[in-house]
């Protein structure tokens, strides 16, 4: 082994030399002293390339051992592993007993300062054992937390060697650590309980090379299932899986820890098909963890979860009919195309897009001269997107890049291009950037921005660096600092400033209008009238101050020539530096690095959350946590599924398509005897509580007529997945109370908590018992009214029925014939397969008018017979449920039926008390 000595030399010098020595006997059996060049007096050791440097607990096992310690590498990360920089102790936010450390050490210029000067420094060179980092941790009974190592051990002498060293340290000379390697990178236990040791090897920017296994911070993320103790020595306990976290300098590590379920591992695993390249991954786990995934869910299941899932949406009960008739194997690839280009998708993704950006009605006052406008057009401009399926990166381009006027355009320019956008009733959508995302009250300060921002483009929670190091990945204060700055150069405004040209031509403006002199408010709903009126008004905006204000200035009366620039570098997050004064806009490098293809955190977002509205648990789960302290379930799973969406182009259904067309979404919720208690690892559907948008829309279309069901995915009149903001407004204001129960998103804060999937009993009392929810099972334009009306006689529904008849019957005559000259004349086969399909579904339309005008026609006393009351059970299962109810769910029904002796009333009971299921309010 060869080895990198370097002469720190004695406290009257402060040279250096270096020589290379070859090591004849291990560490810890020869002194080192005994191989040091005479003449020099202590040594800092560090490894050459290609060779790992041994742990500092056998280097310093020796009594006799000269080496001095490094600061950065050594005596921080040694005070961390004894806990003495932790939350608890000296490392919170008031320190404790008169001494504060940086919390995990990232200060190192603090933490020296810390431990050398002040009224009382913790290190006395001249007088080493009474050094308070070795007197009190030393001493249980002097030590408020206890003892935290004894004299003598090798603890004793790193510190005790550093301090004769001088104590030092040089900010200048901070390395950087390029890489944590450990080893071994999974833990795959056995069957039994057993012992795995981890291994830590720092690899430096200078090449050189430490085996720092006893100086790192181990964590586990469920001590259940792995302990881990302060060596770095996993313990396995419960069988599943989690992850061990190994924290050293600025590197977060995780390592899985895998412990199987059953004995169903290696060869005595079976066989799993695996379809797709998600359906390979998911079950490369299962593999490991001995875990045999669900079957693949009948088309019932399947129908019922895909149409509510893409489109928030049941599907009709012609629908159900004519899937499971279809004997096309491509059927579920082709619905889901289908479902993809409804506007109920446009409109539930919208949704999930205006949730995490942040909508909110009461954080957008003023934006706008139009009252009650922001929210809408929040909502339209991200609605147009995902209709027109824009790549994902240039939506995001459009709101983190949004700038109200272009630069050369005048203030009074960009005002009479927004009052012509009212003036002649156009759309907000149009516009190419969404301003409002930056004029939110929340989101003003750059603190405030940079947490959104990365709340909303990258899946994390930054806000812990703002006071100290993350403590779950390597963000300093310092990193959090830089980041801040990026979001510093925007700025949203009511009116220009003094000091800009434009602020003449608003004062024009205001005195054109005679507003002038009046307060506030009344100015205010003054110029929304005056733009009513088709005068051209000034509009609030999004404007970008110069570069140069962004940075802190000397105060007033303190400038002169002589005085440096301010410093105008800044890293994104450690890792771009970016020199500010070169750019305009300082967006820009923020928005390149986070649409770069290396990026850890922009595609892996929104995949994430993707994913979680399908399994009811992202790969990542909070999605908002992507911290390195946080992995995810399946790290080979969101790294495909990322890079799949970068390579292709960042489409939206692109990522729809993959994850629906696998086995692993589409297996069903019934566990079998590995995988009951899986709820991490997909290896089957997990029933989830339907998002309060869908839970309230589905009520109603579970109850309304006929005809309305036919169009309800294609219509969102009415619908909650179409209410743009926070606050319901006109006919949707009698949604709000069951939106508020089931949890719809406040939009309030940067946390998926904002939205509550949790269920409630009120949630219970709201179905049974709400007053529109009752309404609606009594509605004169619902379907049980207008099986009232079938039952007991309506002229007028007869002749319009019969007209819907004879026009399904035309309907089915023309589309046999061109499906005929289809055949004739070697169409293509796709193009013959959806003429087909859409034959079958017409068939099956009319199979369903055709019943209920039998129905109508019959005499009085044969309109309850029990094949009539099978066929309303039946429709009622699949209005709700979506399936076929069993013999034993029928004869119940019908038994009700007779015991009730009204038709109606009992379907009313019936559908009441479907509605009322588990299986009606979750996805399954």
């Amino acid at each position: 082994m060869h080895a990198f000595l370097t002469y720190a030399g004695s406290t009257e010098s402060n040279k250096e030399f270096s020589m290379t020595h070859r090591l004849l006997a291990p560490w810890g059996m020869l002194p080192l002293g005994m191989l040091l060049v005479a003449g020099f007096c202590c040594f800092t050791v560090t490894s050459l390339s290609g060779a790992d440097l041994p742990t500092l607990d056998q280097r310093f096992a020796d009594e006799a051992i000269d080496e001095v310690p490094n600061f950065q590498r050594h005596v921080i990360p040694l005070m961390s592993r004894l806990g003495c920089n932790g939350r608890s102790c000296h490392g919170s936010f008031q320190g404790r007993g008169g001494f504060q450390l940086s919390l995990f050490g990232y200060d190192f210029q603090a933490d020296h300062d810390a431990m050398t000067k002040g009224e009382e420094p913790r290190v006395n060179v001249d007088a080493i054992d009474e050094s308070l980092i070795i007197a009190k941790p030393t001493d249980e009974f002097a030590h408020e937390g206890g003892e935290r190592y004894k004299l003598g051990s090798w603890e004793h002498r790193v510190f005790k060697n550093w301090i004769a060293a001088g104590a030092k340290f040089d900010k200048d000379e901070v390395a950087k650590l390029e890489r944590l390697e450990v080893t071994p990178a999974e833990v795959l236990f056995g069957v039994d309980p057993e012992n795995v040791q981890l291994k830590a090897v720092a690899v430096w920017a200078d090449g050189s090379r430490e085996d720092v296994t006893p100086l790192c911070r181990y964590t586990t993320n469920d001590g259940e299932i792995a302990a881990v103790d302060g060596d770095g020595v996993i313990s396995a306990g419960e069988k599943g899986d989690t992850h061990v976290i190994v924290a050293y300098d600025k590197a977060v590590i995780s390592v899985p820890v895998l412990r199987p379920l059953t004995d169903l591992v290696g060869a005595k695993y079976p066989d799993i098909a695996t379809t797709t390249k998600i359906d390979e991954l998911v079950v490369g786990k299962l593999r490991k963890l001995g875990i045999t995934p669900s079957p693949v869910a009948a088309d019932e299941e399947f129908l019922r979860r895909v149409n509510l899932d893409i489109a928030g949406t049941l599907p009709t009960p012609d629908e159900v009919r004519a899937f499971v008739a279809d004997k096309d194997p491509s059927k579920r690839q082709a619905k889901i195309n289908e479902l993809l280009d409804t506007t109920a998708y446009v409109a539930k993704w919208t949704t999930l897009l205006c949730d995490i950006t942040g909508n909110n009605d009461q954080q957008l006052n003023n934006v706008s001269p139009v009252r009650l406008g922001p929210s809408q057009e929040w909502y339209d401009w991200i609605y147009r997107r995902v209709e027109q399926n824009m790549p994902y990166d240039e939506l995001a381009t459009g709101i983190i890049m949004a700038r109200s006027r272009e630069p050369g355009d005048s203030y009074r320019e960009y005002c009479e291009e927004m009052s012509d956008l009212y003036r002649k009733n156009e759309s907000f959508a149009d516009r190419d950037t969404l301003t409002h995302y930056w004029a939110r009250l929340n989101f003003r300060t750059p603190e405030d921005r940079a947490i959104g921002f990365a709340y909303t483009f990258m899946g994390i929670r930054i806000q812990c660096a703002q006071c100290h190091k993350h403590p779950f990945d390597v963000w300093s204060k310092q990193d959090f600092d830089d980041f801040k700055t990026f979001f510093a150069q925007a700025r949203f405004t009511r009116q220009p400033r003094r000091n800009d040209a434009s602020f003449e031509e608003y004062t024009a403006l205001l005195k054109e209008l005679d507003v002038t002199g009046k307060n506030g408010g009344e100015v205010r709903r003054n110029i929304a009238k005056k733009l009513q009126q088709g005068s051209t008004v000034p509009f609030p905006e999004v404007e970008l101050l110069p570069t140069a204000a962004i940075f802190r200035q000397p105060k007033r009366g303190k400038r002169n020539k002589d005085m440096p620039k301010p410093d105008m570098m800044a890293n994104i997050l450690g890792e771009t530096e970016v020199d500010l004064s070169k750019v305009e806009d300082i967006r820009a490098p923020l928005m390149k690095w986070l649409g770069g293809e290396t990026n850890p955190y922009f595609a892996k977002a929104i995949v994430n959350r993707v994913w979680a509205a399908y399994f009811n648990v992202g790969i990542v789960d909070p999605v908002d946590d992507l911290s390195l302290g946080n992995p995810p379930s399946n790290g080979p799973l969101l790294d495909y599924l990322a890079a799949g969406f970068i390579k292709n182009g960042y489409d939206m259904k692109w990522l729809h398509r993959e994850i629906t067309s696998s086995d692993t979404y589409q297996r069903t919720w019934l566990p079998n005897d590995t995988n009951r208690m899986d709820f991490r690892n997909f290896s089957r559907a997990i029933p989830r509580r339907l998002p309060a948008e869908v839970a309230y829309d589905i009520v109603t279309q579970a109850t309304t007529n006929d005809k309305t069901l036919e169009n309800y995915a294609a219509t969102l009149e009415d619908r909650a997945m179409s209410i743009p903001g926070t606050s319901p407004q006109g006919k949707s204001r009698n949604a709000q109370y069951a939106l508020q129960v089931f949890g719809r998103s406040t939009r309030e804060s940067n946390c998926e908590c904002d939205r509550s999937m949790e269920a409630s009993l009120l949630q219970t009392v709201y179905l049974q018992n709400d007053s529109e929810v009752l309404k609606r099972l009594t509605d004169n334009g619902g379907w049980i009214a207008e099986l009232s009306k079938q039952i007991n006689g309506n002229p007028d529904v007869d002749k319009q029925l019969e007209r819907r008849v004879e026009q399904g019957r035309e309907l089915i005559s023309n589309g046999q014939k061109k499906l005929a000259r289809m055949r004739q004349s070697n169409a293509k086969p796709e193009a013959i397969r959806q003429a087909a399909k859409k034959l079958a579904a017409a068939r099956s339309r009319l199979e369903t008018l055709e019943r209920q005008l039998r129905r109508q026609k019959l005499p009085s006393a044969e309109k309850s017979t029990p094949t009539d009351i099978h066929s309303l059970v039946e429709e009622a299962y699949l209005r709700t449920l979506s399936r076929w109810p069993d013999q034993e769910e029928q004869t119940l029904a019908q038994r009700h039926f007779q015991e009730v002796g009204d038709p109606v009333d009992s379907i009313r009971d019936l559908m009441w008390a479907l509605v009322n299921t588990k299986e009606f309010i979750v996805n399954h």
